[in-house]
């Protein structure tokens, strides 16, 4: 039996309450955070929303397994060993590393928040299409749905090496966006909030799908959980 979570049951898990701004959502932030004295948290991999087999044939349960409890399971390792090191280096009064430990905040924080919204922007069975608010944007904003799925598509498989297509809102101009993210940090447009991502590193998709990086994208838009980015495009929408 499938069991179900909210958006802001598997944030909260995930510990992405400091980082709800960078998703578009104060509100969220206010009440997943509470006090400025609340004892610091550590990050956690927040559990998947469905079982591990749920999205089969499109994503088989031992691809899922590794992706989910292995590599993201590393950002998270990673985003708090940096944490840990960089509150070393300001009790020493030592900067020396600031750098490499900037960028290492950057890449596991960012592969972190990316990972906790891929699983959340598919869910089992077969996605239909947008509608409400969010397919009168598209359809403002790109043409068409037909035009918009071309281009994400498109920029999904083409990404340079390793990372992400992504659909986001950009709020200066209250429209949305195709963005190609190189790693998981690079690319990035700031204030935007991101509604569907698509991860297309090779631990996403290769002990399954091999080299055919077209075919998994192309799989992927299959089980898109159209409802869950049509909320988060609200939530995206009311924050401004």
């Amino acid at each position: 039996m499938a069991t179900t979570l909210t958006r802001r049951e598997v944030i909260k898990a995930a510990g992405l309450g400091a980082l709800a701004l960078t998703l578009g959502n104060s509100a969220l932030a206010a009440d997943l955070e509470g006090p400025a004295t609340r004892p610091q948290r550590r990050y956690e991999l927040p559990p998947l929303p469905y079982p591990y087999d749920a999205l089969a044939p499109v994503i088989e349960e031992n691809l899922l397994r590794i992706h989910h409890d292995k590599h993201h399971a590393a950002y998270v390792k990673g985003l708090n060993s940096t944490l840990e090191k960089l509150a070393e280096a300001r009790s020493k009064g030592d900067m020396g590393q600031i750098r490499a430990l900037s960028r290492d905040l950057a890449f596991n924080g960012s592969g972190h928040v990316l990972h906790s919204l891929y699983w959340l922007s598919m869910k089992p069975g077969k996605s239909s299409e947008p509608g409400g608010g969010l397919r009168d944007a598209i359809e403002r904003d790109f043409g068409s749905f037909s035009a918009f799925k071309a281009q994400f598509l498109a920029a999904s498989k083409n990404v340079e090496a390793s990372g992400w297509g992504l659909l986001v809102h950009e709020p200066m101009a209250g429209r949305l966006l195709i963005l190609q993210a190189e790693k998981h940090e690079d690319l990035a447009i700031w204030g935007s909030t991101p509604l569907l991502v698509c991860d297309v590193w090779e631990h996403a998709y290769y002990l399954q799908y091999k080299n055919m990086r077209d075919d998994y994208v192309d799989s992927f838009f299959t089980v898109i959980d159209w409802p869950a980015v049509e909320s988060r495009f609200a939530e995206a929408v009311r924050a401004g």
